[in-house]
């Protein structure tokens, strides 16, 4: 039987690497997991990541990031589910600790945070907070 919602899937083995200092995770590989790693990287909450493997045995292995022996990411949220979807306008994006955090929205013109969403003027479904 197949996993009903990878994403959570990828965020929970982030926390879960972060809880027990590990320096890499490994996770299965797909196209949104990557432009979610992506714009993590880009944000600078991890080191960076790498796409590893052939066809099904494909895997991400992100490389976490630690400042001052703590965890860069502080917590890791998914906020659009498969049972309940959430949508958020250019005009209504959601924010994180007063902007502090960052919002990964999912629109027509690809993954991107919550900022570039409401400059390029797009909406889309809201993935995960983080901060």
């Amino acid at each position: 039987m197949g996993m009903t919602d990878p994403i959570a899937d990828m965020l929970t083995r982030i926390r879960n690497a972060h809880a027990v200092n590990k320096t890499h995770v490994e996770i299965p590989a797909s196209k949104l997991k990557a432009s979610i790693a992506d714009v993590l990287q880009s944000e600078g909450y991890i080191n960076g990541y790498e796409t590893i493997g052939e066809k099904a045995e494909k895997k991400i292995v992100i490389n976490l990031k630690y400042y001052q022996n703590k965890p860069v990411i502080d917590e890791i949220k998914r906020v659009s589910k498969p049972s309940l979807r959430v949508y958020a306008g250019s005009k209504n994006m959601p924010k994180v600790l007063n902007g502090l955090g960052t919002v990964i929205v999912s629109t027509p013109k690809g993954v991107m945070t919550c900022r570039q969403a409401s400059q390029m003027n797009v909406g889309g479904e809201v993935l995960c907070t983080v901060s």
